[in-house]
């Protein structure tokens, strides 16, 4: 079965097309990055017009990249939620007016299941290996959820962000740093080059929870970076070591956040495996320290599949049709939508 996959929640305008829910055939995305970069951050107006300028000409490379056309499709599947509300709305009328000019059946995916089921891209059964109950961890510029999978479609929220998710929190601090958009990839570059400061930044919990809360950890880089004259005013001497230094303890930090609330979780609820998903799972030091730390087998995509993109789409849409979860033609966008709430 080949299903072509439309992803527009945010900023990326992505077009996968996937055969029987793991082989990739084809996989493009149109970047908004450069667009954003000289705001610091993501416009909601500029990123839904963006998308109506680059939805069709991602759509037809996709299907002419892979030597097909829609009769060679047998299903459309488009991400419904969460997201940007504008964004949304592009990709799911351009999907559902294809879908019934081209009588095929119709697919909605919740953006976090696409996560999460990127890692059968990688032509891994989840199912049978590791199996059940799983442990997923999406972490992005706008989650950072802990999610327990009992099977294809059952999935429980059992930790999540308070406050900023950790990609709001890279973009937030890199913005601070003086580095560029978006932030997880210029933190990572800048402190390679860096040292641990002392004392180190914070290590947030929250009583009684698994649950995230990174505003205290942003606060105190913001105060280091004040009292060591990088920021407001970035002229002192030896600048580009000292934004190095506090770069390498803020992902440090934020790092030894998420992995050790992952692990609590993986033994509280006894689970088989670990899957690592979302935009941040592509940050070596991440990926290096869960791969050191995780006690059970650890799955974590290639990088290009960690950031947002249509195949993943199309993987979750070929499990939702095959264990009959798929959405009805009266599909909306749902910009608050939760993956356990999605059935």
């Amino acid at each position: 079965m080949k299903i072509l996959g439309i992803e527009t929640s945010c900023d990326d305008t992505a077009v996968g097309i996937v055969e029987d829910g793991r082989n990739i055939i084809t996989n493009i995305v149109f970047s908004q990055a450069d667009m954003h970069s000289e705001f610091g951050g993501i416009i909601p107006e500029v990123a839904s017009r963006e998308h109506i300028v680059k939805i069709v000409p991602a759509i037809n490379k996709a299907l002419t990249e892979a030597k097909m056309d829609l009769k060679d499709i047998d299903a459309l599947s488009v991400t419904c939620g969460p997201g940007l509300a504008g964004s949304l709305l592009i990709g799911v009328n351009t999907a559902k007016s294809m879908a019934i000019a081209a009588g095929l059946p119709f697919i909605g995916v919740n953006h976090i299941e696409g996560h999460i089921y990127a890692t059968c891209l990688e032509d891994v059964d989840i199912r049978e290996n590791p199996g059940f109950p799983l442990i997923s961890l999406v972490v992005s510029g706008g989650h950072t959820d802990l999610i327990l999978m009992k099977g294809h479609g059952d999935f429980q929220i059992i930790a999540r962000s308070r406050d900023d998710a950790a990609g709001e929190v890279f973009d937030k601090v890199a913005r601070v740093l003086g580095l560029g958009f978006p932030g997880g990839p210029e933190i990572q570059k800048v402190s390679v080059k860096g040292s641990l400061l002392k004392p180190e930044f914070p290590r947030p919990k929250v009583k009684n929870s698994m649950d995230f809360s990174f505003s205290g950890l942003k606060t105190s880089v913001v105060r280091r970076a004040e009292l060591m004259g990088v920021y407001p005013n970035n002229s002192i001497d030896n600048i580009d070591q000292k934004i190095a230094d506090i770069a390498k303890s803020f992902q440090d930090a934020i790092v030894d956040t998420i992995v050790r609330n992952t692990i609590g979780a993986v033994k509280k609820y006894k689970a088989k495996g670990l899957i690592i998903g979302g935009g941040v799972a592509a940050n070596k030091l991440l990926r290096d320290v869960f791969a050191k730390e995780s006690p059970i087998d650890l799955f974590i995509p290639r990088p290009s599949l960690c950031t947002d993109n249509g195949a993943m789409i199309a993987s979750a849409a070929y499990f939702r049709l095959k264990n009959n979860l798929a959405y009805q033609w009266d599909l909306d966008v749902y910009p608050s939508l939760r993956i356990d709430a999605s059935k």
